[in-house]
């Protein structure tokens, strides 16, 4: 099992910026429906133009919700080559070049998410095992359990998967060495 690391921190993370040993506070507003729509068919028309050019076939749809555009690439034809898209460290890197096009033309930062052929649910299961064998770790005497450093998109869905199990969970560390401890409650 490999642990996705993405190679840059999350614009997301950051809360405030430091100038001449001066902190600023960076203004993050949330998207307009409107902006997530245009993010997604930005989006959706770059990751179009990649799939034509690589020949593989896959239909996209795009949806916008929790502040976010999510674009997912499907196919229902067996015989599609889409599953070559789909290695978690692939659609990382694919999602990145993708939110480089969106923020090209719009100006501003997107934390759209993608999915090829299901990687998302899959990368959720696999985080799911982690934070089951981490909270083993706790019930054999554990005081916390350390996740390998992730994506904020990821971290928040340990939180959750954590919460649902009853334990408490935080993150430490900055930018893209950021990762979650997990303790008893």
């Amino acid at each position: 099992m490999t642990d996705v690391q993405t190679s840059s921190p999350d614009p997301a993370d950051l809360t405030e910026a430091v100038v001449d040993d001066a902190s600023v506070s960076v203004e993050t507003s949330e998207p307009t429906a409107a902006d997530l729509d245009r993010e997604g068919d930005i989006a959706a028309d770059y990751i179009e133009e990649l799939l034509d050019i690589a020949d593989i076939d896959g239909d996209i749809d795009i949806d916008t919700r929790n502040g976010r555009a999510y674009i997912s690439v499907n196919t229902d034809d067996e015989s599609s080559n889409l599953s070559l898209l789909a290695n978690a460290d692939t659609v990382a890197a694919l999602q990145e070049l993708t939110r480089l096009a969106v923020q090209n033309q719009t100006g501003g930062y997107s934390r759209l998410i993608l999915d090829i052929a299901g990687s998302r649910d899959a990368r959720q299961a696999e985080l799911a095992r982690l934070v089951d064998r981490a909270i083993e770790r706790l019930d054999e005497g554990a005081a916390e359990a350390a996740l390998p450093p992730m994506s904020s998109y990821e971290r928040k869905l340990v939180h959750d998967v954590v919460s649902e199990r009853g334990y408490v969970s935080t993150s430490r560390g900055e930018g893209r060495d950021r990762y979650t401890v997990i303790t008893a409650s």
